[in-house]
């Protein structure tokens, strides 16, 4: 399928963010839970110079019987924060009644979930809800790491009309034990940027880390990587809040957070760079293409060992030659400074291609 090029305006002319520069800030809780808490923790992003509040007014939950946030009545605590602090207003739709109430109630912008971004039917319904409209929308990465359906999202949107439209990366889901609480998988995101370089693109550190611990250095690796912002939940009181209390930061918390991040710069006309740079540049060219001549000479080699297999009725797979490989590749690899985990994904994408053409040999 070809791929279709999204007809994006330039954040600039959004008309929410009164301030372009990077990172662009929205805070707030993870759900609206009652009008004191959210005003409270609204008035107090407002005086650490946060503009644009988010809240779950929503909340779709794994389990019944969990708190499923306070539904459309929030929406009237939201206008009271616009009205009253000068704030422009965030929350999450799922489905089109949400869409409708939101728009109804004046909501600045929406974002849709990992959950209803992985669900084709549930994304052209709120498209189709939403034609006619101009409001900015924020689509997060659907739960698994799937690039074609989170950009499916992306599309139906633009294709009913909207023109506001952004990604917010939260990571995705794990069934292993790791450190975050889903694992950021940053090529993810990249590959969006690659493919539409003017994307308006936020991370949420809070979902990515689970723990508001680590918030801080994933807010900094998504800087470094040069996103454009971020969405982060902030609780007056997180201890007691009543969804997702281990990731919410106070709103003096995240002013802390926001005040130690290094922000990197794109470009920079300094000449010294630029022509170190560009030496270095064509060094790496130079080696990619020493690496293409080894992997293409790799290949042949395994498709001489399919036909040997073939020939003497050998199964493709052996179990104990690769175990000796990685063996050898990870001591080597130490002794030159590269991590077990990056050459088990390197030569395992290898090993995978060598299957398959000794399996294409097998079947000739």
């Amino acid at each position: 399928m070809a791929a279709i090029q999204l007809d994006l305006l330039k954040v600039s002319e959004w008309g929410i963010f009164s301030d372009t520069k990077k990172p662009l800030i929205i805070a707030g809780p993870c759900s609206a839970e009652s009008e004191q808490q959210l005003f409270e923790t609204a008035r107090a992003l407002k005086s650490n110079g946060v503009n644009v509040l988010r809240a779950g007014i929503w909340k779709p939950r794994t389990r019944p019987n969990c708190f499923e946030g306070v539904g459309a009545d929030g929406l009237g605590w939201m206008r009271r924060v616009q009205r009253e602090l000068g704030m422009k207003t965030s929350t999450e739709v799922a489905n089109v009644k949400h869409v409708y109430e939101a728009l109804k109630a004046g909501v600045d912008l929406l974002w849709i979930g990992a959950r209803t971004t992985a669900n084709p039917f549930a994304m052209q319904e709120i498209a189709d809800a939403l034609k006619g409209t101009d409001i900015p929308v924020l689509v997060k990465n659907p739960v698994n790491p799937d690039v074609e359906l989170w950009i499916g999202a992306l599309e139906r949107l633009n294709m009913a009309g909207l023109k506001k439209i952004g990604v917010i990366h939260r990571g995705f889901s794990t069934y292993t034990k790791a450190k975050y609480r889903n694992i950021p998988q940053w090529q993810i995101p990249i590959e969006i940027k690659r493919r539409h370089k003017d994307i308006l693109m936020i991370c949420d550190p809070s979902h990515i880390s689970g723990k508001r611990e680590y918030i801080q250095e994933v807010s900094q690796q998504a800087m470094d990587l040069g996103f454009d912002g971020l969405i982060v939940e902030s609780h007056i009181c997180p201890e007691i809040a009543l969804s997702d209390a281990a990731q919410q930061v106070t709103p003096s918390s995240l002013s802390e957070i926001l005040s130690h991040l290094v922000i990197r710069n794109v470009e920079t006309e300094d000449v010294e760079y630029k022509e170190n740079i560009d030496e270095l540049r064509a060094r790496i060219d130079e080696l990619d293409n020493e690496l293409l001549q080894i992997l293409s000479d790799r290949m042949k080699v395994s498709a001489e060992i399919g036909k040997y297999k073939k020939q003497n009725n050998i199964t493709i797979l052996q179990p104990g030659r690769w175990d000796k490989i990685l063996e050898k590749v990870f001591q080597k690899g130490k002794q030159n400074g590269l991590s077990e985990e990056f050459l088990e994904k390197v030569f395992k994408a290898i090993h995978q291609a060598s299957i398959d053409r000794q399996t294409e040999i097998m079947n000739e």
